[in-house]
């Protein structure tokens, strides 16, 4: 299974991301003998073997389904475990087109944490680009290492290291030994990305110009960041911040003057009748309350028969429940948006605010000196 590479059909082992519902994805390592729970009933792994990417497959007992889909980064995003606050895709996004990553990039990752931006880069530089990743927390590291190991990411090199007090060094992994990273771009999510700055003239490209995002969630660290990246010779410095929302688009029904008459009308019919029964109903239950009386029958014996009668009643009405038609502003039959037997037009509106973690993204270029 790899995030570098598109599978069709799933098989034992690999990664497969269930969409349950809404943002609602559960990640899940395809493995025979188990089974995952939903609220729409059991789902076996081996009912997914063999099926391909895309799939709806129902539960055992009927009671609903879900959808197996292939693991992409945006996917992985909303699915996986937290360690640490993560970036989300409306920021991702914006940093890998203003960093101008393209396959082939060679990429500085420093605050690897849950993972989920190196995904990211990872699959936009591909095979021929390389993604140097450090985290300075020993159990996230590991944690990330096994994560990566098993996503496919080999154009991931992972590092346990402090960059704000040991700079960027970067060995090969074969050797062990130190070599010249030549990077392309730059993206800090630290405390204190503006200790760090310093230490990237060692690694960054000497032949062309180098883009650096630094993520952080305060004004102040913001502040300090620009004064380092100043002193570092980094130019054309701007904060940005992001502020996503969904854009819904649907289809309304176009509804005439006349239907509104036809439905105002039909209210009123319905109170009259419902006024008429409802009376009807009082006087009964009236009547048949004093001759309870005059017959001496218990209280207890006179709810019970009173609450008897309300539930027939209410039976009653179910199984002579008329049908209303099509009615586009209540009670009455649906039908399904863009029916070719009504008229419909096309409305959008602004949704709720794209999930993200507050930060602002602090841009900058480093241009070396070229010799002439």
């Amino acid at each position: 299974m790899s995030f570098l590479e598109h599978k069709t059909i799933i098989k034992e082992g690999d990664l497969v991301l269930a969409f349950i519902g809404g943002d609602n994805l559960k990640p899940i390592y395809v493995t025979p003998g188990q089974s995952v729970n939903t609220r729409y009933g059991t789902f076996s792994h081996e009912s997914m073997i063999g099926l391909p990417y895309g799939s709806q497959i129902t539960s055992g007992k009927g009671y609903g389904f879900i959808y197996l889909l292939h693991p992409t980064p945006e996917l992985w995003t909303i699915s996986l475990p937290h360690r640490t606050q993560i970036v989300y895709t409306p920021d991702s996004s914006y940093i890998i087109q203003r960093l101008n990553v393209i396959s082939g990039s060679r990429i500085i990752e420093s605050g690897t944490g849950s993972g989920s931006f190196t995904h990211a880069f990872a699959r936009t530089c591909g095979s021929k680009g390389k993604v140097f990743s450090y985290e300075f927390h020993e159990p996230r590291y590991l944690q990330a290492k096994k994560e990566f190991e098993g996503h496919g990411l080999t154009n991931v090199h992972l590092t346990h290291r402090d960059v704000c007090a040991n700079g960027f060094d970067v060995k090969d992994l074969q050797t062990n030994e130190p070599f010249y990273a030549d990077v392309d771009a730059v993206f800090l999510d630290l405390p204190s990305p503006w200790e760090a700055i310093p230490h990237l003239q060692s690694v960054i490209a000497k032949d062309r110009a180098v883009g650096i995002c630094c993520f952080s969630p305060c004004i102040e660290q913001v502040t300090k960041t620009i004064e380092a990246l100043q002193k570092n010779g980094w130019i054309d410095i701007e904060m940005t911040e992001i502020a996503g929302k969904k854009w819904d688009s649907r289809k309304e029904m176009i509804r005439e003057v006349d239907d509104a008459v036809e439905r105002l009308k039909d209210i009123q019919k319905r109170q009259a009748e419902g006024i008429e029964k409802k009376k009807v109903w009082i006087e009964m239950n009236k009547k048949q309350k004093e001759q309870d009386v005059a017959n001496g029958v218990p209280l207890d014996e006179r709810k019970r028969a009173a609450q008897e009668l309300k539930e027939e009643n209410k039976r009653k009405k179910q199984q002579t429940e008329r049908d209303y038609g099509f009615n586009p502003w209540g009670k009455g039959k649906r039908v399904m948006d863009g029916d070719e037997n009504y008229k419909w037009f096309d409305v959008s509106r602004v949704g709720s605010e794209l999930k993200s973690h507050t930060s602002y993204l602090t841009f900058a270029r480093f241009v070396p000196q070229l010799k002439k």
